[in-house]
């Protein structure tokens, strides 16, 4: 089985990250971390820069975890990547960072984490920064 995270360079997916790392210990699973932007504008600031992706790289070779580091935009979102890359890897548990929003942001733009929750089949764990 595998863990999988989502990943954005901000310290709620820092906080993320880091108890997927612990998850994928915990459970002697494999860790597979996804960074990806919504649809296909050119620029997103959830979009990990090259930096960024060479320090969550450092992270994680130096966990100690088996790992691989994905950064794709298929055009469907970060959710609906997400959840089909966890029905590929066979996840057994998807970890997310979570950022706290109005009812009135939820409404107006949605909610990736939300959208995660509710279609996930396996379990999802939520972490806040």
């Amino acid at each position: 089985m595998t863990v999988v995270c989502g990943y954005v360079p901000t310290p709620e997916g820092r906080a993320g990250l880091d108890a997927a790392i612990d998850t994928a210990k915990l459970r002697g699973e494999d860790l597979v971390v996804l960074n990806t932007r919504h649809g296909e504008a050119p620029v997103d600031p959830r979009y990990a820069t090259d930096d960024d992706i060479a320090e969550v790289r450092q992270i994680l070779e130096g966990s100690g975890v088996p790992f691989a580091l994905e950064q794709e935009a298929t055009g469907q979102g970060p959710a609906a990547d997400l959840l089909s890359l966890a029905t590929e890897r066979g996840a057994s548990i998807i970890v997310i960072g979570l950022r706290r929003r109005t009812p009135t942001g939820k409404l107006l733009f949605g909610s990736t984490a939300q959208q995660i929750l509710l279609e996930a089949e396996v379990p999802v764990l939520a972490v806040k920064a």
